[in-house]
């Protein structure tokens, strides 16, 4: 099953609660287990390459089933570069994306810009955490 848009919202909404506690602007983006955007939300001043950025983070934690700053290191290995090549070049490969993973299945996943990449991680940790 994949993320609903009512889940993605509560995601969103715990993800930007997180970046107001953290004080940075970011955006957020959840993507569904193809890696199919399912909601972005954007705070107020965040820079707007920020969009890209979530969104890159939460295509490649959804592809590799992992949080993205995971697959950071392996990046220009030949199948994760292959894998983001072959998906248009969407995919980021950097820290800011966690997985949802639910009874075994990936479900989608949540990407964070704005912040640093460990804030971003964070904001997506704890949208996530919200359902």
């Amino acid at each position: 099953m994949s993320i609903t848009l009512a889940e993605a919202q509560r995601v969103m909404d715990a993800a930007i609660a997180k970046a107001e506690e953290l004080n940075i602007k970011v955006t957020v983006s959840v993507v569904d287990n193809g890696g199919r955007t399912v909601g972005v939300n954007r705070m107020d001043g965040a820079i707007w390459a920020s969009t890209y950025g979530s969104l890159g983070k939460a295509i490649g934690s959804s592809a590799f089933g992992r949080p993205s700053g995971v697959m950071q290191p392996r990046a220009n290995e030949p199948t994760p570069s292959g894998v983001a090549q072959a998906s248009g070049g969407h995919m980021i490969l950097g820290q800011g994306a966690v997985p949802i993973i639910r009874d075994g299945s990936i479900d989608g996943a949540c990407g964070v810009g704005g912040g640093t990449s460990e804030q971003d991680e964070e904001c997506a940790i704890a949208g996530v955490a919200a359902i």
